[in-house]
């Protein structure tokens, strides 16, 4: 049987919500990963910032950050361990880094299938194994992973995203089962106003897209934050193995 995860009836609601806790987020350069890193900061984490890009800026004076490729087991399992060793532990992971791919499946070549199934489904389980055994030293211990709505409900010209995105639901969900009291979830943004969106459908991306929601818009960096806030927070403590679609009433799921 599984150790038990304690209910949060010490829980002090005036505090900040993420008190003492200790988060590594990758794709913390832009986007939603820079978002969660910043609202994680204010409130009260300790933030490890990854990702293969710079990172321009530290959220506070407690935060560190790692030039990381998450595909490269070793150069992941070396900057978990920095991190870890650097804040005394680990309770958090969040798994934001991610890249697409807008080839027909007819078209899409080999090395670019991989490529995407590598960073996005291969470099999540890379960087939940490397931080397992220090998760498990916490009393608190969450992982966030990041999907997408196309791993709800694909459309023409995202197979291999949506591939690796349903691949990182299935994965999140089997690690809630075997890694518990560890909390494994699962977000999926739908379209969200980051540098990735915008490549892929330039300037005219609050238009193009915005039309086929429910609420008539794209999510903003910080409403995917706001959900792993809640995701990584003691607030969610009976929460694990859920798929939270922050969508704007694109998939309904």
């Amino acid at each position: 049987m599984s150790p038990v995860t304690p209910a949060p009836s010490d829980l002090d609601l005036r505090a900040p919500r993420l008190a003492g806790r200790r988060i590594f987020v990758t794709g913390a350069a832009s986007g939603i990963g820079a978002a969660i890193a910043t609202l994680f900061a204010a409130e009260g984490a300790r933030v490890a910032l990854a990702d293969r890009q710079p990172i321009e800026q530290l959220p506070n004076a407690q935060a560190c950050s790692f030039s990381l490729d998450v595909t490269h087991e070793q150069a992941v399992r070396r900057a978990v361990d920095d991190a870890a060793q650097a804040f005394d532990g680990l309770d958090g992971v969040v798994n934001a880094a991610g890249i697409a791919n807008t080839d027909l499946l007819a078209e899409l070549s080999v090395q670019d299938w991989r490529r995407v199934i590598e960073v996005n489904l291969t470099g999540t389980f890379l960087v939940c194994a490397a931080a397992e055994r220090h998760l498990r030293g916490s009393a608190h211990p969450t992982i966030v992973n990041f999907s997408s709505g196309q791993g709800l409900q694909p459309f023409a010209r995202r197979g291999a995203y949506a591939a690796s995105k349903a691949g990182v639901i299935s994965l999140t969900k089997t690690l809630a089962l075997e890694w518990a009291p560890i909390r494994a979830n699962t977000i999926c943004p739908g379209a969200v106003d980051t540098p990735m969106v915008r490549q892929g459908y330039g300037d005219e991306a609050r238009a193009q897209i915005g039309a086929r929601y429910a609420l008539g818009r794209i999510g903003e960096p910080v409403e995917m934050a706001l959900a792993a806030l809640y995701l990584s927070s003691r607030e969610s403590s009976f929460v694990t193995g859920i798929v939270l679609a922050v969508d704007g009433g694109r998939s309904f799921h």
